[in-house]
């Protein structure tokens, strides 16, 4: 990933995920698109947690494994954690997907079913088949809310117990996701990666609000910028839109990573082949066997425009309609090019056409 421009738009754990993508060589970008506001002191989440421990729940839905981890923490600040491991260990346990798996374990308990789609959904249709009258069930909600999930368990004839551990707020710096908005949409960013649902649905959102879907959507849609998320129901704001993201397998930020890597270690079997080398051109900088190539941004258009041919012939007056400024001289595309190829290490990768242009010397050719 040397020289990719990804955005994180992830609040928690930002810095885990961006050194992991740094040590592959890539150029990280925070923006956040939301913040996650605990609840640790909330009176109505420790009377809930106490209320669970007096009257134990048959059933206790967790839906995410920070919302799970968060509420254990609370308990302990309180001196209620110990209390709440021997109710949760007598209750079923449902987990809504194998984040909210792991934060179970993590506290020494074993789900007792795990939705694999990660959807309220399907927990659901799992109690409703079995029937839910006259059980108390416990709901630790996202911070979205339960998706319903309580209401249609109430309806059903549970005693629904809702645990609200936190919520979503505005993004931490507005400005910096406004900024990233308008860098995606010029070009400047190779990948967005997302870690949850209401993050992507508010990044995604802010694009709108800022008229730059037609140009991000574009550049999703034909590679030149790549979505990544965590899971499929984080993948959910995009596929609605019409993009459709790299998934891992397990919905693990360290999955994520090994899927990002993957994908462009692919596209780098997929680069131009030159004679110096494999050639991958980012949207900031270039990569030629493996080194950043040190261009200037005038430098790297001449190169994109070359690479476009894919070892055809470019013009002189092509070169200058990439070049800034209204030096429109042979001399300047001859400087741009000696530029180039001094950048490159090397003359021979870029050969001269006699009275017609340039081309990349493929290794091909």
């Amino acid at each position: 990933m040397a020289g990719c421009a990804v955005l994180i738009t992830a609040d928690r754990r930002k810095h885990e995920l961006a050194a992991a993508l740094e040590r592959r060589g890539a150029i990280v970008r925070h923006a956040p698109a939301l913040t996650m506001i605990p609840h640790a002191d909330d009176e109505r989440l420790l009377a809930a947690t106490a209320e669970l421990v007096r009257h134990p729940p048959d059933t206790v839905i967790v839906t995410t494994g920070i919302g799970f981890r968060s509420w254990f923490e609370a308990a302990d600040a309180h001196g209620l954690a110990d209390q709440l491991v021997a109710v949760l260990t007598d209750a079923r346990l449902i987990a809504r997907g194998p984040k909210a798996r792991g934060a179970i374990q993590a506290v020494g308990l074993v789900a007792d079913w795990v939705a694999e789609s990660e959807t309220s959904a399907e927990i659901a249709d799992l109690l409703l088949r079995e029937g839910v009258a006259g059980q108390r069930i416990a709901v630790q909600q996202h911070g979205a809310g339960a998706d319903g999930l309580d209401v249609v368990l109430a309806e059903a004839g549970a005693q629904v117990v809702s645990l609200l551990v936190y919520r979503w707020g505005p993004p931490p710096d507005p400005q910096a996701l406004a900024d990233s908005v308008e860098a995606a949409a010029n070009g400047e960013i190779d990948a967005v990666v997302f870690t949850s649902a209401p993050g992507a649905e508010a990044w995604l959102a802010a694009v709108e609000e800022q008229g730059a879907a037609t140009p991000i959507l574009a550049r999703f849609a034909d590679g030149s910028m790549v979505a990544a998320a965590v899971g499929p129901v984080t993948a959910g704001p995009l596929e609605r839109r019409g993009v459709h993201p790299l998934i891992p397998e397990r919905g693990r930020l360290g999955a994520l990573v090994r899927t990002l890597v993957a994908h462009y270690e692919h596209v780098e079997t997929l680069a131009l082949t030159t004679v110096a080398g494999p050639l991958q051109i980012r949207s900031r900088v270039a990569v030629l066997d493996g080194h950043l190539l040190p261009l200037s941004p005038s430098g790297l258009e001449v190169l994109r425009l070359l690479a476009a041919r894919r070892g055809e012939v470019v013009t002189r007056d092509d070169v200058l309609t990439v070049l800034p400024g209204d030096a429109a001289t042979p001399h300047a595309a001859e400087v741009a090019i000696g530029r180039l190829r001094e950048a490159m290490g090397r003359r021979d990768v870029v050969k001269t056409v006699v009275k017609r242009g340039y081309r990349l010397e493929l290794a091909e050719r």
